[in-house]
C-alpha cells in the first residue's frame, strides 16, 4: 500500500537527516536550560503538583524515569506527562507563531523522559546510554517538525488545539529514540494522525481552564504511548492522511492536504522565541513591555484616564482580546487586557500576578474598563510575513483633560530572533530566578556553567543529566 508522503518525509527527516547546525545546537541548550528552569518554578504552584506523581498512588517502577524537582520515579508514559506539566504550566517556556501558535520546548516531556528510560535499560544491558547530545538532536528535530506544521495549518481556525502538533513531533521523534526503524515511525505518526486532535474549548472564554496547562503534556505523554505500542509491534495506517471519508485530511483539515511548507532542517529552533521577562501569552508580550514603559506616567493619574487604545495582531483578537469576568488564573494570563492592566498599574507581571491576592485589586478591572481593543492590518500581514515574523502591539493612552501619552509601539519582543543579542543575557538571568527557590547559588552557577559547556553537556550520559534536578538534599531551607 502507497504511504502518504508527508508520512515517509517527517520518518525520513527523524531517522536520516544530519543536523549540522552550530546555532542549532547553542540555540538547542538554551531551549533546554530554559525549559527547565520553568519546570522548576511551576514547583511553588500547587495547582500544578498536585497533578505529579504516579496516576495510581504509590506505584513503583522498576528503572523509573526521574522528574526534576521531586523524588518520583515514573513509567516513561507518565514521566512524559510530569515533566511536561511542569514546563508548560506557568506558559514561560518558549514558542512558536505562524498560521498556528505552539510551544515546542513542549517535546521535551517525552524526549527526556524516553532518553533516560532507554538509558537506564541499557545501563542495566551493561550498553552505553544515550548522551545529552541525543536528546540535544532529538530537540533540534521535533522542534521543527512541530514548527514547520505550523507553518500553513492553523488548527485553531477549525476549534482544534495546537497541541496536536506536540503529539506528531513527539511521537516520531520518540519512536525514533525507542531505537525504532523507518516502519516504526511512519506506524506511529499514522497512529497521532488517527487519534485527532483536542477540542480548543479549554482555551477559549468562557472556559477557558487549567486544562490549557496540562493539555500539551497529555499530547507528548500520548505520543509515548503510542511509540510503546508500536515498539510491541502494533501496526499503522499507510494511508492516515489521505483515506477518503475518513482520513485526516477530509476529518480534520476539511478536505485539504497536510502539507509540510518547506524542507525539515533546523530552521524553527533557530527561529525560536523566547519568553523571556513576562509569563504572558506570547502575542501580548510586546503590549506588556509597552505597558511598563508608560507605567510612570500613569501610576498616579488613574482617575485622569479616558480611554486605552491597545491596537494589536488579528491572532490577539481573536484568542486573547477578553471582556467581562475572569475566573482563573488560566483566563487571566489568556486576557490581553488583564495583562497590560498588571503591566500599566504595578510597572510589572510575573505568574504571582493572577493569583489572589494581587488579581482582587478592583483598580485592574478599573484599567480593563478603559480599554478598546483594535487590529492593525500592517500588524497582522507583518505577524505572517515569513521575513518579519512580528509580534506587534501599540499603546496610547488618552486622558480627560485632552491630553494623550506618547504611542509605544513595539514589533519585535524580547526573545525574538531579531532581539537575540540582547535577549540571551536576560534568559540567563530569568532561569536564575526561575531556580533561586529550588537551588542555592553554587548549584544554580553549576547548571549555569554546564549549559554554557558545549562538549561537557553534549557527551554527559542521559541518567546524570537528569540526576542534576533530583538532588533534593541541596534544595534551599
Amino acid at each position: 500500500m502507497l504511504i502518504d508522503p508527508p508520512l515517509k518525509t517527517i520518518a525520513d527527516y527523524t531517522l536520516y537527516k544530519k543536523i549540522n547546525s552550530e546555532l542549532a545546537y547553542s540555540t538547542a541548550r538554551y531551549c533546554l536550560m530554559d525549559a527547565l528552569g520553568c519546570a522548576m518554578l511551576a514547583l511553588k504552584y500547587p495547582d500544578c503538583t498536585r497533578l505529579l506523581g504516579p496516576l495510581v498512588p504509590n506505584t513503583i517502577v522498576d528503572c523509573g524515569v526521574s522528574v526534576p524537582g521531586t523524588e518520583f520515579k515514573l513509567d516513561p508514559v507518565q514521566g512524559a506527562f510530569n515533566i511536561g506539566t511542569l514546563i508548560r504550566w506557568l506558559d514561560f517556556n518558549d514558542t512558536w507563531l505562524a498560521a498556528e501558535w505552539a510551544h515546542p520546548s513542549d517535546n521535551l516531556g517525552a524526549l527526556l523522559a524516553v532518553a533516560e528510560y532507554v538509558s537506564l535499560q541499557k545501563i542495566r544491558e551493561k550498553q552505553p546510554p544515550l548522551l545529552m547530545h541525543d536528546v540535544l538532536t532529538a530537540m533540534i528535530k521535533a522542534y521543527e517538525i512541530q514548527g514547520i506544521l505550523a507553518l500553513n495549518h492553523s488548527f485553531n481556525r477549525l476549534g482544534f488545539d495546537h497541541v496536536i502538533l506536540v503529539k506528531i513531533a513527539s511521537a516520531a521523534v520518540a519512536m525514533q529514540l525507542f531505537g525504532g526503524n523507518l516502519e516504526a515511525i511512519i506506524a506511529v505518526l499514522s497512529l497521532s494522525l488517527i487519534d485527532g486532535p483536542a477540542l480548543r474549548t479549554y482555551r477559549q472564554a468562557p472556559n477557558t481552564g487549567t486544562r490549557k496547562s496540562w493539555a500539551a503534556a497529555d499530547a507528548t505523554s500520548r505520543a509515548v504511548r503510542l511509540a510503546l505500542l508500536v515498539k510491541l509491534g502494533e501496526m499503522g495506517y499507510n494511508q492516515a492522511l489521505s483515506a477518503h471519508t475518513y482520513g485526516f485530511n477530509d476529518v480534520i483539515l476539511r478536505g485539504e492536504p497536510l502539507v509540510i511548507a518547506q524542507e525539515l532542517s533546523s530552521y524553527c529552533i533557530e527561529n525560536i522565541l523566547f519568553k523571556i521577562s513576562y509569563p504572558a501569552e506570547f502575542h501580548a508580550q510586546t503590549a506588556v513591555e509597552c505597558a511598563i514603559t508608560l507605567h510612570q506616567q500613569i501610576k498616579n493619574r488613574l482617575d485622569d484616564i479616558e480611554k486605552i487604545l491597545l491596537t494589536t495582531q488579528e491572532s490577539a483578537m481573536r484568542i486573547i482580546n477578553k471582556k467581562g469576568s475572569l475566573t482563573n488564573f488560566a483566563d487571566r494570563d489568556h486576557c490581553l487586557q488583564y495583562m497590560v492592566a498588571t503591566a500599566l498599574l504595578y510597572g510589572d507581571l510575573t505568574a504571582d500576578y493572577y493569583h489572589s491576592p494581587m488579581a482582587d485589586d478592583p483598580r485592574l478591572d478599573f484599567l480593563r474598563d478603559k480599554m478598546q481593543v483594535e487590529e492593525d492590518i500592517s500588524f497582522s500581514a507583518d505577524y505572517l510575513d515569513k521575513n518579519k515574523r512580528s509580534i506587534a502591539n501599540s499603546i496610547q493612552i488618552y486622558f480627560k483633560d485632552g491630553s494623550c501619552s506618547e504611542k509605544i509601539t513595539l514589533h519585535y519582543p524580547l526573545g525574538h530572533q531579531k532581539r537575540r543579542a540582547e535577549s540571551i543575557p536576560l534568559l540567563l538571568e530569568k532561569f536564575k530566578n526561575n531556580v533561586t527557590h529550588f537551588f542555592p547559588p553554587a548549584k544554580i552557577d553549576s547548571l549555569l556553567n554546564l549549559f554554557m559547556d558545549q562538549e561537557t553537556l553534549h557527551q554527559m550520559p542521559v541518567p546524570q543529566f537528569m540526576q542534576l534536578w533530583q538532588l533534593l538534599h541541596d534544595k534551599k531551607v
